[in-house]
C-alpha cells in the first residue's frame, strides 16, 4: 500500500495558503455552530461536536487526497448510531459514551479494511436515487426529532412514530417562549440561506442567543440551556465494552461504513470534477479511516465526509486542507478558551439551527426531478425515506443498499433488446425486437443489451427461438450484435450451446458481431468458439453482413 501524505495540500503556494487561511476561519464561523448541533442528534455531550472537528480534521488532512472534502460530524451517520444505541445506554452517559466511541473504532477499522482490499468502488453500489430518498427520510427523522426541544414538550422516545404521537399529546404543554425563541432562529437562518447564502447566521443566533439567555435569565424563565461545557483539549482513551455489546455495535458500524463510502466518495468526487483535479478514492477512505479513529480515542463520535459542510467551504473559497487545519486551529482555540459561555446556550437554539441542517437534507428539487424523468425510481426514492422514518435508519441504509443492487440486476436482467429492420426507403433502422419482425427475408440482425449471465440467459435464448420461429419466411441466418456483451459466465455459456445446436437443427446458421476482446476470451474458454465456428466471430457488422450476403456488402447498417 502505497502512502503519500498531505496529499490535499500539495502543491502548496503562499498565496494560495493565505487564502484558505481566510477561508478556515470563516468556515469556522459557519460550521461551529453547526456541530454543536450534531450533538443533540449524536445525544452527545455539546463539547464533543468541537472534538469532531480537531483530531479527524487534523488526520484527513494528513492521510486523504481530497484538497476539498470536509471531514466532521454529519447528521446521517450521527443519526444511524443514536437509533443504534438508544435502546443500549442512556444518552451522554459514560456507558453511552464508551459505545459512541467504539462505534468508531470500529467504523475506522471497517474502512481500514476497505483501504486494504481497495473498495472505493463499493460507493458505486448506492444509486444517486436511493441516496437522495434515504438522506430525505433521515432529515424527516432528524425534523420531528428536534419539535419537543422547539415546543418545550419532554419527548422521551427514540422512534419516529412515538415521538409524533407524543408531541400530538403534548401540545397543551407547549412551552411558549421556548417555541418564540426557536421559531425566530428557523425562519431567520431559513430566510439569511435563501437571500444571503454566505452569512455565518447561525453562528449569529448562538451569540444572540448566549447574550440574550445570560442577560435575561432565560432558564430562571423555563427555557432549557445546555449548562456548563468542560474546556481544555480531549483526553485520549481507548473506548472499552463487553464482548456482546462489540457485536451489538457490528451492524451500526457497517450502517455508517457505508454511509460514509457513498456520501465521501460522492462529494469528493463531485468538487474535484468542479475544479478539474483527479482524486484518489482509496487514499480518502485511508484519510477517513485516520480521522473515526481519532474521533474514537479523543472522545467524539463517527465522522464523515460532509457534503453541506464541504459545500460551504467551496462558497467560502477553501481551495485546500489548509482551510480545513485552521479550521481546526480555530476549534482549539475555542476548546482552551471559550467554552464557558457555552452553557447559557438555550437548547431550543441548538435544535432550530439542527431543524434547520433536516430540511436541508430533504431534496425537494432531487425528488421532482427524479419523478419527472423516472417515477419507477421515484417510488424507490420514497420507499426508502419512509422506511427511515417509519421503521429505523439502519433498515434504511440496508434497504437503499438492496434497492440499489437490485436495480443495477433489473436492468441486467431485462436488458434493452432491438433488431435491425428496413423502413419504406429499404434503410435498416433499429426496431423493437418483435416476433415476426425480419431484417430482411431469412436474416434476423438482433443486438441484446447486457452482459449474458446465469439470470438473463434463458431470456436472450427465448428470444432468438421467438424470432426464429415467428419468421415470415425460413431464417437461414441470425446475426447477434454482441457490442453490449463484454462478458458470459457458466451458466450463459450452457444456454448457448444449446441455442447453437437447436439452431443448427432449423438450419439457421448463427453468427456474432462486434464480439470484443473480452467476449471472445470468455467464448473460448466456454467452448463456445469451437461449437459456432471461429470463421463465424467477427470484430466488425459488415463483416458478418459480408459472410452472410455471400461475401457481397448488403445494406447499410447501424453502425452504433
Amino acid at each position: 500500500m502505497r502512502l503519500t501524505l498531505f496529499g490535499g495540500i500539495r502543491p502548496f503556494s503562499r498565496r494560495g495558503a493565505l487564502r484558505d487561511a481566510l477561508a478556515g476561519v470563516t468556515l469556522a464561523s459557519m460550521n461551529i455552530p453547526q456541530v454543536l448541533g450534531y450533538t443533540r442528534i449524536a445525544g452527545t455531550p455539546v463539547v464533543t461536536g468541537l472534538y469532531t472537528v480537531l483530531l479527524p480534521l487534523v488526520m484527513f488532512a494528513l492521510f486523504g487526497s481530497s484538497r476539498h472534502l470536509v471531514v466532521a460530524a454529519d447528521s446521517a451517520t450521527a443519526a444511524i448510531f443514536a437509533s443504534g444505541l438508544s435502546d443500549l445506554a442512556p444518552r451522554t452517559s459514560e456507558k453511552y459514551m464508551a459505545l459512541v466511541g467504539m462505534v468508531a473504532l470500529l467504523t475506522a477499522a471497517f474502512l481500514l479494511l476497505a483501504r486494504l482490499f481497495r473498495l472505493g468502488f463499493l460507493a458505486d453500489f448506492l444509486s444517486r436515487t436511493v441516496l437522495v430518498g434515504f438522506l430525505t427520510g433521515v432529515g424527516v427523522q432528524i425534523g420531528i426529532a428536534m419539535l419537543g426541544e422547539m415546543l418545550g414538550i419532554a419527548v422521551d422516545s427514540h422512534r419516529t412514530v412515538d415521538q409524533l404521537w407524543q408531541l400530538m399529546h403534548g401540545l397543551a404543554q407547549v412551552h411558549l417562549p421556548t417555541l418564540g425563541l426557536s421559531t425566530l432562529v428557523v425562519g431567520v437562518i431559513l430566510g439569511c440561506r435563501r437571500f444571503l447564502p454566505r452569512l455565518p447566521v447561525p453562528l449569529f443566533a448562538v451569540v444572540a442567543g448566549i447574550a440574550a439567555s445570560f442577560y435575561y435569565d432565560f432558564a430562571g424563565h423555563g427555557i432549557a440551556v445546555i449548562g456548563p461545557v468542560p474546556g481544555g483539549l480531549p483526553s485520549l482513551a481507548f473506548p472499552r465494552v463487553g464482548w456482546n455489546e462489540l457485536l451489538a455495535l457490528l451492524p451500526i458500524a457497517v450502517s455508517c461504513f457505508v454511509i460514509i463510502i457513498a456520501q465521501s466518495a460522492a462529494t469528493s468526487r463531485v468538487f474535484a470534477v468542479r475544479h478539474r483535479e483527479r482524486v484518489d478514492e482509496n487514499a480518502d477512505i485511508l484519510g477517513l479511516s485516520a480521522a473515526n479513529a481519532a474521533a474514537a480515542l479523543s472522545g467524539a463520535f463517527v465522522v464523515n465526509g460532509s457534503p453541506t459542510q464541504t459545500a460551504m467551504a467551496d462558497r467560502a473559497g477553501a481551495r485546500s486542507q489548509i482551510a480545513q487545519l485552521v479550521f481546526a486551529g480555530v476549534v482549539l482555540l475555542v476548546l482552551l478558551f471559550l467554552t464557558a459561555p457555552l452553557q447559557y446556550l438555550p437548547h431550543s437554539v441548538l435544535a432550530g439551527i439542527v431543524f434547520t441542517i433536516a430540511v436541508g437534507l430533504v431534496d425537494a428539487k432531487g425528488l421532482r426531478d427524479i419523478r419527472r424523468e423516472s417515477p419507477g425510481e421515484f417510488m424507490l426514492a420514497i420507499v426508502t425515506a419512509a422506511v427511515v422514518v417509519l421503521v429505523g435508519i439502519d433498515q434504511g441504509i440496508l434497504l437503499a443498499v438492496a434497492l440499489s443492487l437490485l436495480r443495477h440486476v433489473r436492468h441486467s436482467y431485462r436488458p434493452h433488446t432491438m433488431m435491425l429492420a428496413p423502413d419504406e426507403a429499404g434503410r435498416w433502422l433499429p426496431v423493437p425486437a418483435l416476433p415476426g419482425t425480419v431484417t430482411e427475408p431469412g436474416l434476423v440482425v438482433y443486438r441484446f443489451g447486457a452482459d449474458l449471465f446465469y439470470a438473463n440467459d434463458t431470456r436472450f435464448t427465448d428470444e432468438v427461438r421467438a424470432l426464429v420461429e415467428a419468421a415470415p419466411s425460413p431464417v437461414r441466418w441470425f446475426v447477434v450484435d454482441a457490442g453490449a456483451i463484454t462478458d458470459l459466465d457458466y451458466s450463459a455459456a450452457r444456454s448457448l450451446r444449446e441455442l447453437c445446436d437447436d439452431l443448427t437443427r432449423r438450419g439457421v446458421g448463427l453468427v456474432f458481431a462486434r464480439v470484443s476482446p473480452y467476449l471472445r476470451s470468455d467464448m473460448d474458454r466456454h467452448g463456445i468458439t469451437d461449437v459456432i465456428g471461429e470463421a463465424r466471430l467477427f470484430a466488425t457488422l459488415h463483416e458478418a453482413l459480408a459472410l452472410v450476403r455471400g461475401g457481397t456488402q448488403g445494406p447499410q447498417g447501424d453502425e452504433r
